[in-house]
């Protein structure tokens, strides 16, 4: 049989792992059991797993009080289980793995020894393992990297400026919009890898075919701060056709200005522009804005949505923002434009780029080759 194991979190927070040696193999709280767990909510003879095929195994719920769940559906019957699905046995949370492919860092445990586990409410399903890990890492390796780039226009004549490069994923098996990707990095502390990532594939990818225009690129605020960050723009940088680069910088890592005039300084250096992204969608940083002015400010969508529907309070508000941000030198950038009559109210406050559906829908990379 191929070498399926379980994996857990122990009480000090460590990942080990039980192989499955033999079938039908049976989870509970009974010592007799193949894999005996201490924890609340099982039951002493539990579930037990059944080999049924060469890829996947059969799960049994044994008439347990708290039920057997896969990726957090309770199971009213025998399921099927496969490769880093997500199982738990009441409270007890495992990942159904297989050596080498899935296997992450874990002890393996010794024949005959007790699984603990971290307890959890009575009430809620414990959430120590994160559904599509294995595809995710894979997509952080390359594969099924993709990208695709959003028009920026001239919002007086619509001439085209730049492109936004959007991370994509084409993974077989994680068919996954880029907010669930970075969910899923969340819950794993790899946002700022994603990021790389993205940015790392698109660039090169597609720097042939931009004709002389400029490229925002999107950051994530725990990287953009980091030596690794600046020696990936390096690399940018010495690409065959190195493109005009603008770095953008999010809101939230807007914080400290001292940082910030660092931050400018680098990208100085690189021979980059930079924008700060999302502005409006917090607490606008107005004294990083004026202490170390961007070369572009990408005002947040949800400031630009029904703009021409708005309150007047709130047209005044965004309309001497714009004043602000140009009276500083800074090009002003309405995000999320999707109607012509969102266009002319944001030409009519001084807007001097537009990127949306409006004016533009993200397209693959490739694309750009036939274009």
């Amino acid at each position: 049989m191929k070498p399926w194991f379980l994996e857990s979190v122990a009480t000090d927070g460590s990942r080990v792992t039980h192989r499955i040696t033999k079938q039908p193999f049976r989870v509970g709280r009974d010592p007799q059991a193949d894999l005996a767990v201490e924890a609340r909510g099982l039951s002493r003879q539990h579930a037990e797993f059944r080999q049924e095929g060469e890829e996947r195994l059969l799960l049994v719920d044994l008439g347990s009080t708290n039920g057997t769940w896969v990726n957090r559906q309770r199971i009213d019957a025998p399921r099927w289980v496969g490769e880093n699905d997500i199982i738990h046995f009441g409270n007890a949370e495992f990942r159904l793995g297989l050596d080498t492919a899935t296997r992450f860092v874990a002890r393996e445990l010794e024949d005959g020894e007790r699984t603990m586990l971290v307890p959890t409410g009575a009430k809620s399903l414990s959430q120590n393992f994160v559904e599509h890990e294995r595809e995710f890492r894979e997509l952080l390796a390359g594969k099924g990297l993709a990208a695709a780039v959003q028009p920026i226009v001239r919002a007086d004549g619509g001439a085209l400026f730049a492109y936004e490069l959007l991370g994509r994923c084409e993974h077989p098996t994680l068919k996954q919009p880029p907010g669930r990707l970075f969910d899923i990095a969340e819950k794993l502390q790899l946002k700022a890898e994603l990021s790389t990532a993205f940015r790392q594939f698109g660039v090169p990818a597609a720097a042939p075919h931009l004709k002389g225009l400029k490229l925002f690129v999107n950051t994530d605020p725990g990287e953009t701060f980091t030596e690794a960050f600046f020696q990936g723009l390096l690399a940018l940088r010495a690409l065959p056709e190195p493109p005009q680069l603008v770095v953008e910088v999010h809101e939230t890592a807007v914080m400290e200005i001292e940082r910030m005039r660092e931050l400018a300084a680098r990208l100085t250096g690189l021979g980059l522009e930079f924008a700060y992204d999302d502005f409006g969608a917090g607490a606008s940083r107005l004294n990083e804005l004026g202490e170390v002015p961007p070369h572009y400010v990408k005002f947040d969508m949800g400031l630009i949505r029904g703009i021409d529907t708005a309150p007047a309070s709130k047209r005044k508000t965004v309309a001497d923002l714009v004043r602000l941000v140009r009276g500083i030198g800074s090009m002003s950038l309405a995000e999320g434009v999707e109607t012509e009559a969102e266009a002319a109210v944001c030409r009519e406050m001084g807007f001097e780029l537009i990127q949306g559906f409006l004016t533009g829908r993200p397209v693959p990379v490739s694309s750009l080759a036939t274009a």
